[in-house]
Order: structure tokens, then sequence, then C-alpha cells
């Protein structure tokens, strides 16, 4: 066996355990309030969000990466084609690490700060402080609170429209059917600015605002009205399902598109370094973008799916379950809370994460009801990790990147 098939061995192991982790901690940001809703169970959710992550992943996913994932460290420090791997083997194994330590206490974090985290722990190794673009940290450090704030507002918000023109009202039943349009419609005009402006197949079709505008109302328009058609023949009788049951059908759409959406943006974290590992095995080179075989995407994408069907179920009950109480109009709105907020901040260039855009949006359907009705302790748990991810994750690189200099 040659060194460089046992490096490329050893980087597929390594990729696949962060894709595997990828799987297992953000699979919560799509179904998490949907199983939480019980619009389906853990069963299904596993099932649908494992297929759709395989499908974002390998098809809808960028077949080109950067070498250097947000542009936080200088790229300065991959001149050297061994520190270069050395460098992506310690970034891929610490964030693995780190999201296998939430995912274990059941706690949700950013895969994509965790490997940030772990870039910039090579980065200092490779070339010190002064190769990290502290201003680009700064503004991760402040997608923190710009995240889940912006996110609970939009959830509080929208839930509070729901309980004015549908809940109180004599016959939500009726009103929730009539209302269906509107309300699939901002749904799906999110998603399809989502797609458009947030997966790498959309961006390559490099689709300018006001046409993309244009296209994402004439789809909700045209979809709106056609989900009221569906829901008058499927949804059944109003006194067994009652209105919650029109939102059901409407969260389990949104969710299935952000578990798409998912596999396309996420696998990224995983591919990316193992996708640098792969060019210098086969090249000895690597520049600031590399190309990402079909089958490295695939490779993600299932990887992400088994970390869902293991132990996917962990993250998806603390977001889903032990934050709040959630129904399906609830869902509905931490749903819609989640994509906008991401939508909004990624047009405006700020560093969002998905995972603290749906806690935040479960916050603010539970503060609709009341200060009470939110479990803060939980709350208190996940923000402490959320602040530890970069640190944790970097001094772990550290660390790995010094053992295997030594054993190098």
């Amino acid at each position: 066996m040659t060194p460089e098939f046992t490096v490329l061995i050893i980087g597929y192991v390594f990729g696949f355990y962060m894709a595997w982790n990828i799987g297992a901690n953000d699979v919560a940001n799509s179904m998490a309030s949907a199983v939480g809703a019980n619009a389906i169970t853990i069963r299904q959710a596993i099932f649908i969000a494992g297929i759709l992550n395989i499908v974002g992943a390998a098809f809808i996913g960028s077949h080109v990466t950067d070498t250097i994932r947000k542009g936080i460290v200088s790229t300065d420090v991959l001149t050297d084609p061994q520190q270069a791997l050395i460098g992506a083997f310690s970034a891929l194994l610490a964030a693995a690490l780190w999201v296998s330590f939430a995912t274990w206490r059941s706690l949700p974090v950013s895969t994509t700060h965790s490997i940030v985290g772990a870039m910039i722990g090579f980065g200092i190794m490779t070339g010190g402080l002064s190769v990290i673009n502290w201003g680009k940290l700064g503004a991760v450090v402040l997608s923190w609170v710009i995240s889940p704030v912006f996110s609970m507002l939009l959830a509080f918000f929208m839930f509070k429209v729901i309980i004015r023109l549908v809940l109180s009202v004599e016959q939500p039943f009726s009103r929730a059917l009539k209302l269906s349009p509107y309300f699939i419609g901002i749904a799906i005009f999110v998603v399809v600015l989502s797609f458009l402006f947030k997966t790498p197949l959309g961006k390559k079709l490099s689709m300018e605002m006001p046409s993309a505008l244009l296209v994402a109302f004439m789809v909700s328009a045209l979809l709106g009205w056609a989900g009221k058609l569906a829901l008058v023949k499927f949804v059944g009788n109003p006194e067994v399902e009652g209105e919650e049951q029109v939102f059901r059908r409407i969260q389990i759409g949104t969710s299935c598109y952000v578990a798409l959406a998912q596999g396309a943006n996420d696998v990224a974290n995983a591919i990316g370094p193992l996708a640098v590992i792969y060019f210098l095995v086969k090249t000895g080179e690597v520049g600031t973008k590399v190309p990402v075989p079909f089958f490295l995407l695939v490779f993600g994408g299932i990887g992400i799916a088994c970390g869902i069907a293991m132990a996917g179920h962990r993250v998806m009950d603390t977001i889903g379950r032990k934050i709040t109480t959630l129904t399906n109009t609830r869902g509905f709105s931490v749903d819609f809370a989640a994509a906008t907020t991401v939508l909004v901040a990624s047009k405006l260039g700020l560093p969002v994460s998905t995972t603290h855009a749906a806690v935040g949006g479960v916050m603010g359907v539970g503060l609709a009801r009341g200060l009470e009705a939110v479990n803060f302790r939980v709350i208190f748990q996940i923000v402490i990790y959320w602040v530890l991810t970069v640190p944790a994750a970097a001094v772990t690189s550290m660390v790995i990147f010094k053992l295997i200099q030594a054993l190098y």
C-alpha cells in the first residue's frame, strides 16, 4: 500500500466522520420543529431528511469549494503542500470531534462555525495570528446574536399574526383554509429566493434580484392557490383535524426544503477539507479553490444521511421538544422565520448559522405565549456551546496538528 493511498483512505474516514456529525447535529435545523409539532414522526423525519440531504449534496452541492472556509484564514498557509495536508486532516478531525461531543450532549451547534474554528487553529499553527482575518471572525461572533434574535422576532410576529387571523376567530379551520394561499405563498416565496441565492446551483444561475423576485412571486402565487385546492381535497373533516392540520401540511413542505438546502450547503463543511486532501494526493499542490468530484459529493451526502439515521434524534428532540411546546402553527412560524433569517442575512453578507436561526425561531413562538413557556435553562446551555464552538475547535485543531506533525 503506497503512502498516498494510505493518506487518501484516512482522509475518506475523517471526511465521512465529519459528514456523519453534520447529519447527527444539523438535521435538527430542518426537521426538529416538524417532529416537535407532531407533523411527522422521528422515523419519518430521519427517512425524509436522509434522502433529501443526499439529493441536495449530490445534485445541488457545489463542484468547486474554497480551500479555506469563509475566508477567515489567509490562503498563504497553503503554500507548503505538506503543511496544507496536515492542516486539512487537523481541521476535519477537530471540527468533527467538537460536533460529536455536542451531539452526545444533545445540543445544537453550527458545523460551519466548527470548521471555521478548526481552520483558525490550523492557520495559527502554520502562519501565526497574522494570517487570521479578525474582521471576518468578528462577523461570525456577531452572528451569534444577529441570527437568533432576528429569527426570534420574526417567529414571534408570524405566530401573533396567525393567532389574530386564524386561531382567535370563531371558525379557525375555515379561516385557515381561506388564508392558506397566502401562508403557502409567503413560504414558497422565501423558499424560491433561498434556492436562487443560497444554494450552489442557484448561485450558478446568477439571476439578478429583480428577475429572482419576479420568478419567486409567480411561483409562490401559482403554488399558493394550487396548495389551497390540494388542502381542500385532502385535509378532511374539520371537526376531526382542525386548523392545525392545514399548517401541518405546509410545515412538512418547508421542512423538506430546509433539508434539501442543508445537504447542498453543509456538505462543503465535510467535503471541502477532504477535497483538499484528495487534490493534494492527486496533484501535489493546492490553490484557493479546488474541484470537487461528483462522487465526493455523493460520499458526503451518504455520510450525512448515516448521521441522521444513527444519532439525529438527539438534537432534534432538544430543539423540537425541550425549549418550548410546539404545534403546527408554531412550527410553521419557526420554519418561516429561520429560512427568512438565513436568506436576508446571506444577502447582507452576514455569516449566519441555520442552527442559531432555528433555535431563535423556537424561542420566538415560545415567548409569544409568555416567558414561562420557554425553558431558559436549555437555552443557556445551547448558548454556552455556541460560544465555545470556535475556540474549542481551534484549540483541538492545534493539538491534532502538532500530534500529526510529530508523527509525520
